[in-house]
């Protein structure tokens, strides 16, 4: 895939700003994806974008629903300023649109070898159903069970027969016979059994002619599924094999080569489909060079997942982490910002201590245990403050941007008591927040079931069957102006159940502020976690520890 210049249609796709850039610094490092504010520019790029939305009345009802647009800000070989715009998946039914950047690969095109796979998988579909569906098939089906039942009854009544006949054989010898009566007896028993063996394999053998009938039917069905099955796989690795993705240095992989060390092996459905590799594509096939990058939602959030109308979100993980950690290569990139030990050279504040326990303030931005880059965390603090300290320290955990009480034991057997606690819900736990937006009732109840995002971890959804109960109850402490500072008691931890629960349009539809994941970026998070309340495992007595806000 060769480099080109901007020519004829492409010029279509390279905008630049209709509104005064002045005095709006360039950025020095291209934005980190996966965690973000967006420079200024992204922000002007984006409004801009959205403008463009606002005027396609075409488009109004589906962008109703809701869809992911993202822009990349990005510099001309002759230093001027522009940004691309792009679609996640397909926009009314197609992949091209003049004002926003192509497609990697375009699988919609009419007389592509996708749609022409997808039409003969789709014959055999039709093919698969008729013979499901035929009469002549259902038929044999309806026979086949009406003989086995049958059967099965009239093999249940000779049984029963015979039973009688043994029992009247029975009292007869009971009451004496005579050696002539008994042979007879005996000739009556052996002539009953093989009547009944003569009954059941007459009844098999109608069984099975039946059933070889239903199976013949089935076979092909089973072929014809087995080739779908092949045809697909083949396609769609055939597909993976289209997208020829590019990084910054100008070397290209497909996306069977960029998933095949990841755990999956293979790439998910959609991949390279995502607004940023679009871009990325684009930009690198052009001789632009990215500066800064930016996804928003726009229209209706979705049912399960939580997108709010106009907001910046972080580049989904399942099929975008691979894809750009191969596209950003030869860029230089922000420090994941999760990567930075912001409190290396601050104390931990103990807030509680006794032979037994401690509670810490756990600051926003420090682990409550080690993760995958060996930050620093809660429990690395406590182990070098408790070198003979039995058990695993930490009781539990608090988000990474959540601030607030983390409980610990020092020893294995109150570390069990503790954990005890919180799995039978006689903890009480009390959380402070500052809510964006919220209009509703001053107290109430919140339940919604909550499973993993597993395309967009550590995201969570709201799924009604696949997620497992969430329960928080909250009451607004103030509010002033948009912003409204509210306690929640959390019924049960679920991973982000505060924060799913607040952003969720059919929970409190207000996101906590400074939520990054499901709202909108800010200095910090603004959830803490202000109060613990238990009756203490070895002492017996009632503990209460009291940490209030920063925030309030």
């Amino acid at each position: 895939m060769s480099q080109k210049e901007l020519t004829g249609n492409d010029t279509e796709k390279l905008h630049f700003f209709t509104h005064s850039t002045d005095g709006i610094t360039l950025p020095s490092v291209f934005t980190y994806p996966f965690h973000y504010t967006p420079h200024p520019l992204t922000q002007l790029a984006a409004r801009e974008v959205q403008a463009y939305l606002s005027e396609r009345k075409e488009w109004e009802e589906e962008l109703h629903q809701g869809k992911m647009f993202g822009v990349l800000v990005v510099r001309t070989p002759d230093n001027r300023t522009g940004y691309l715009a792009a679609f996640s998946g397909n926009l009314a039914g197609s992949n091209s649109h003049p004002f926003f950047v192509p497609p990697v690969y375009d699988l919609l095109q009419p007389d592509g070898f996708f749609r022409l796979e997808e039409a003969q998988i789709s014959q055999i579909n039709t093919r698969i159903r008729e013979l499901e569906q035929a009469s002549e098939y259902q038929s044999q089906k309806k026979e086949l069970l009406d003989l086995q039942e049958t059967g099965n009854r009239q093999l249940a009544t000779a049984k029963e027969a015979m039973r009688q006949a043994k029992q009247a054989r029975e009292k007869l010898r009971a009451a004496g016979v005579s050696p002539e009566t008994e042979a007879q007896l005996i000739k009556e028993s052996q002539f009953q059994k093989a009547e009944y063996k003569r009954l059941e394999k007459r009844i098999k053998n109608e069984i099975d002619t039946q059933a070889v009938l239903v199976h013949r039917h089935e076979a092909l069905i089973r072929q014809l599924k087995e080739e779908r099955k092949h045809r697909s796989a083949a396609l769609q690795l055939r597909l993976f094999q289209q997208f020829q993705m590019l990084n910054a240095k100008g070397e290209h992989k497909d996306l069977c080569q960029i998933f095949q060390d990841t755990p999956q092996g293979t790439p998910p459905a959609g991949a390279g489909e995502c607004a940023l590799p679009k871009l990325l594509q684009y930009a690198y096939q052009h001789q632009l060079y990215p500066l800064a990058m930016g996804e928003f939602w726009w229209g209706m959030s979705p049912k399960e997942e939580i997108r709010h109308h106009g907001h910046f979100y972080p580049s989904c993980k399942g099929k975008c982490a691979p894809i750009l950690a191969h596209m950003l290569i030869g860029l230089n990139v922000e420090k994941n910002p999760l990567e930075v030990d912001c409190h290396k050279d601050k104390e931990l504040e103990i807030v509680y201590e006794d032979e037994w326990i401690v509670a810490v303030n756990k600051p926003a931005g420090m682990l409550s245990v080690p993760g995958k880059n060996d930050l620093d965390s809660v429990c690395q603090r406590l182990q070098r403050l408790y070198p003979q300290a039995t058990g695993p320290l930490v009781v539990h955990r608090l988000d990474m941007a959540t601030s607030g009480i983390l409980l610990a034991a020092k020893t294995k057997e109150v570390h069990q008591q503790l954990q005890a606690l919180f799995a039978t819900r006689q903890m009480e736990k009390q959380y402070t927040a500052i809510l964006q937006g919220y209009h509703g009732n001053d107290e109430g109840d919140i339940s919604l079931p909550l499973m993993p995002d597993w395309n967009n971890r550590p995201c969570q959804m709201v799924h009604p069957t696949l997620g497992k109960p969430a329960l928080t109850h909250f009451r607004v402490i103030k509010r002033q102006g948009e912003k409204v500072w509210v306690t929640f008691w959390p019924h049960t931890g679920r991973t982000h159940q505060l924060r799913v629960h607040a952003a969720h349009a059919e929970g409190l539809n207000a996101p906590i502020a400074g939520d990054e994941l499901y709202g909108t970026k800010d200095k910090r998070l603004y959830l803490h976690a202000s109060y613990l309340s238990f009756v203490h495992p070895v002492t017996g007595k009632k503990v209460e520890i009291r940490v209030p806000a920063p925030f309030l």
